[in-house]
């Protein structure tokens, strides 16, 4: 039902657009038999268009300024509308009333339509609970549960409220509220947040804040709030309305006092319309959303562009945004003694083939990648949650998983293993320990891997004099390693959803325009804060896609300078448009004044105007920065 509603939505929307353009075909041609003079029909054909085109103007003007004293440019207009059809120049209203709808849709057609982001978060909120009571086990609506009821979560199902783990050990993937590419290891003691999922181990956990005070419910209290503070960009052509009302009523007046000639004063308020005024921006908008199109950006919001080229900072999520989102393994140390690097990794890659946890399966993939054969066949499994794996390959005894998983098995790690171990944590990679028959044989060290074009793509923001910056949910020892490679000197590690809005909120009361780019669950917030939001398309999730202003669709990173220089280009173009428009404006007003124009020849002079700024504006489709 909710799916066909959705559709329904989309259909009604469309047939709209669609209405308008017929509405506006209709009195395209209407016009053009008007101008060819349509003797054969009763009245002039240009009527057609001052209905159809012209009646919506004046009625929107007028309930406008009746119930709010909102003057906008379509009270101009009206008063040109009504002025020419009083002195019988019909073809003179019904051009103005064509090219300001015209003008309408084209900045309807970049308005996109009402986005679900905020009613995808609440699909993620766990709806049931299953509480322990009595040595019972039964399951409640997640809402019901109380602070200090003990819950239990079995593998593979959302954590229902905020709490503390207190019996069993897993993995949590985390991705919904830090962005972390990596389930984290939990056991007794470690906290646990709502809407996290449960990977493998069932576990106990004592309730710590519930309802309204859960993780999740607070995820969507930030996109909702962060939604509501964005402000919209004003159309320049209602902002200088006023002003452009009272000098055409004031120029008119005066004309038509000292030459005692209407027809005059009328010719004033039909060049004096500001129709280029109205296409120059959405014209070059529509242009430069083309253009982003063809580079992989599909832009989600008309104005978009418009802010993203104020933008000052570029704030970049780490995980799948500026690296791949998927761990390789970067280094495997053996001692030497038990088995050599080949045999190390031949063993662990065999020992986790069977596993389901993202590290195991990159080990196995990174293997088949880079040895070109398949892993040993591997016996007798067994995944230990929040420790490893254990399995027989070969007639020997593999454990592979963390420093954990052989202590507890009585295993010593020599010093020198652990010392080198430690280094590759310090820069961020997660470690595997793999032990043969009881003895401690060496490690892998796998991280995630940056993007060939990130490099690049950093360097040319920078030369654009837009500072990039890291902000990351991931460890500070990641996040500074990755920082490093692409040369980005401002890093915020550890960020939650709300430390990222707030980071964000902090630079824009110092008047700093930041642009946001992330991919995850725990980005959305921040996206929606932010002056503009571009989310990754591909790798991206639907909730961050639906909160953001951008979406890039193939994830190809290296076009983000492209982007910026194109909405500096189209912000340069639509000034360029006004400033024409207007002393296009100001010169008709001269000509009108002294009797060389008519209100025919105004209005042409006026649609030529109107021509030639579409023209300077769709060239912006195939520009791109030498």
């Amino acid at each position: 039902m909710k799916k066909a509603a959705e559709k329904m939505e989309g259909f009604l929307e469309l047939g709209g657009t669609k209405k308008e353009i017929v509405l506006l075909v209709i009195s395209g041609i209407a016009l053009l038999l008007s101008m060819a003079g349509a003797d054969f029909l009763p009245f002039d054909p240009a009527w057609a268009a001052i209905v159809l085109c012209g009646i919506p103007i004046i009625l929107e003007a007028a309930i406008g300024l009746v119930t709010a004293f909102d003057i906008k440019a379509d009270v101009l207009v009206s008063l040109a509308l009504i002025a020419s059809v009083c002195i019988g120049e019909t073809f003179a209203a019904g051009e103005v009333a064509f090219i300001m709808q015209l003008g309408g849709l084209l900045e309807d057609l970049t308005v996109a339509r009402a986005r679900a982001g905020i009613e995808k978060l609440v699909h993620l909120t766990p709806q049931t609970a299953r509480v322990l009571a009595k040595g019972r086990e039964r399951i409640i609506p997640a809402e019901e549960v109380k602070v200090g009821e003990l819950l239990r979560v079995l593998p593979g199902e959302s954590v229902p409220v905020d709490g503390v783990i207190t019996a069993g050990q897993t993995s949590v993937n985390q991705a919904v509220m830090t962005g972390e590419s990596l389930p984290v290891d939990k056991t007794v003691g470690d906290q646990v947040a709502s809407g996290t999922v449960n990977q493998f181990g069932a576990f106990e956990m004592r309730a710590v804040k519930v309802g309204e005070d859960s993780s999740i419910q607070r995820m969507i209290r930030l996109v909702q709030s962060a939604d509501a503070g964005k402000a919209k960009i004003v159309g320049l052509a209602d902002r200088w309305a006023t002003w452009i009302v009272v000098i055409a009523l004031t120029a008119a007046a005066l004309t038509w006092f000292f030459t005692g000639e209407i027809i005059r004063a009328v010719t004033i308020l039909v060049v004096f319309c500001p129709c280029a005024l109205v296409l120059a921006t959405p014209t070059a908008i529509m242009a430069a959303i083309g253009n982003a199109t063809k580079h992989g950006f599909l832009v989600r919001e008309g104005d978009a562009l418009e802010r993203l080229a104020a933008v000052e900072k570029v704030a970049f999520d780490k995980t799948g945004t500026l690296t791949l989102g998927t761990p390789k393994v970067t280094a495997v140390e053996s001692d030497g003694t038990v088995c050599g690097k080949d045999e190390l990794y031949a063993f662990a890659a065999a020992a986790e083939q069977l596993s389901e946890h993202p590290l195991g399966k990159a080990v196995v993939s990174c293997y088949r990648q880079t040895e070109k054969k398949d892993c040993p066949k591997a016996e007798d499994f067994r995944m230990i949650p929040g420790r490893g794996v254990e399995a027989l390959v070969e007639g020997k005894r593999i454990l592979a998983g963390n420093r954990e998983l052989l202590e507890e098995n009585r295993i010593s790690i020599p010093s020198s293993m652990l010392a080198g171990a430690g280094r590759h944590l310090k820069k961020g990679s997660t470690v595997i320990f793999a032990a043969l028959d009881g003895r401690a044989a060496g490690y892998l060290a796998l991280a995630d891997t940056i993007r060939p074009e990130s490099k690049d793509m950093i360097k040319r923001l920078s030369a654009q004099e837009v500072r990039p910056v890291l902000l990351t949910g991931d460890h500070e020892n990641a996040a500074r390693t990755i920082a490093e490679q692409l040369s980005v000197a401002e890093v915020h590690a550890n960020c939650l959803p709300e430390d990222k809005l707030l980071w964000i909120e902090g630079q824009q009361k110092r008047g700093s325009r930041v642009c946001m780019i992330g991919d995850g669950v725990n980005d959305a917030p921040a996206l929606k804060k932010a002056d503009v939001g571009i989310a990754m398309g591909k790798v991206g999730s639907d909730i961050a896609v639906d909160a953001a202003d951008i979406a890039l669709v193939d994830d190809e990173v290296k076009e983000l300078p492209h982007l910026l220089a194109l909405s500096k280009r189209m912000m340069t173009t639509i000034k360029c448009n006004l400033s024409f428009s207007m002393g296009l404006n100001f010169l008709a007003i001269a000509l009108a004044i002294t009797g060389i124009l008519n209100p025919v020849v105004g209005a042409l002079v006026h649609n030529a105007g109107s021509v030639l700024v579409i023209v300077n504006s769709a060239l912006l489709l195939t520009w791109k920065k030498r």
